[in-house]
């Protein structure tokens, strides 16, 4: 059940970090704004790892903190903890920005990662809804593989080739025990159900024997409860493991004709692969090309280099 929350209850927000990003977050604020201003003020992320968060530019970011930062002086809203019965309401942006936070922190800053694991443990302390419950797992699942994500040359090592034997098990039990709680817990969402996708990724002896059925599945439900075209290249290339590449590849450039992610260097990523797969040779070189041209982290970068040499 819910956490009843009433004003006359005695509580406190007990980390500081934590207490500025619900004071960010002000519904007074664009959410967009909520989120933006607390990851380049709060976490210390640069203009340019935030825009790249956003899927947009930094002089584009930049701009939405300054109008933020401008209503917050003109409305003189406070900088102040929210009244108990306030937290609820912002929840889904303070949600929002600790993932963001999780996301920045997977390939080059740890410290990073593992701040917005301990966030989220504080944030299901104080309102154990379903949504935080699941994100808490979501990032457990992801962390677990985190030893095994790179080489020592700092190279991205896809899911299907990585070393499940040196995955931290300890968290991926946490992270499915927390999966099956928010699943029961009333108002579940889009980061349970992420959770649960990784629960059934982390479980698989291996990447042949994942229910890629279950995921498709998952997918299907997640794409309904928050339309995105991410969410809709995921589904695609989870499509492309249980029905085979050329059915992927379509849906891809689907979703590429719409101009939605031409400038999103991971549907490239995915489109180069699945022509890869098809032995396609020259289509997967241009696509990956393409990839190499948008990406930006390192990890990444040196993936899709070694995937051209290949070729």
């Amino acid at each position: 059940m819910p956490l009843e929350l009433t004003d006359a209850e005695d509580y406190d927000v007990a980390d500081d970090r934590l207490r500025l990003i619900f004071t960010c977050c002000h519904p007074a604020l664009n959410p967009d704004a909520q989120v933006a201003m607390t990851l380049r003020e709060v976490c210390g992320l640069t203009t340019e790892q935030v825009a790249a968060a956003f899927l947009t530019t930094a002089p584009t970011l930049a701009q939405r903190i300054v109008r933020a930062k401008s209503k917050i002086r003109d409305a003189r809203i406070p900088y102040e903890v929210p009244a108990r019965g306030d937290l609820p309401e912002r929840l889904a942006s303070v949600l929002h920005v600790v993932y963001l936070v999780f996301n920045q922190g997977y390939f080059t800053r740890a410290d990073l990662a593992t701040e917005a694991i301990r966030l989220g443990r504080l944030l299901v302390e104080l309102l154990p809804e379903a949504e935080a419950i699941g994100l808490l797992a979501l990032m457990l699942l992801h962390d677990a593989r985190r030893a095994t994500r790179t080489t020592a040359a700092g190279e991205l090592i896809p899911l299907e080739e990585q070393d499940r034997s040196r995955w931290n098990r300890e968290q991926i039990e946490e992270g499915v025990t927390l999966v099956q709680r928010a699943l029961t817990s009333r108002g579940f969402g889009p980061y349970t159900l992420q959770a649960a996708i990784a629960a059934l990724h982390a479980e698989a002896p291996s990447s042949a024997a994942t229910d890629w059925p279950q995921i498709v599945g998952l997918y299907d439900v997640l794409l309904r409860a928050e339309p995105s075209p991410v969410i809709e290249l995921n589904r695609a290339a989870a499509i492309a493991m249980r029905d085979g590449p050329e059915r992927g590849l379509a849906l891809i450039d689907t979703i590429l004709a719409r101009g939605e992610l031409r400038e999103y260097h991971l549907a490239h990523a995915a489109r180069a692969d699945l022509f890869r797969r098809l032995g396609r040779k020259s289509e997967a070189a241009a696509a990956y090309k393409r990839a190499l041209e948008l990406a930006v982290e390192e990890p990444e970068r040196l993936l899709l280099e070694r995937r051209l040499k290949e070729l």
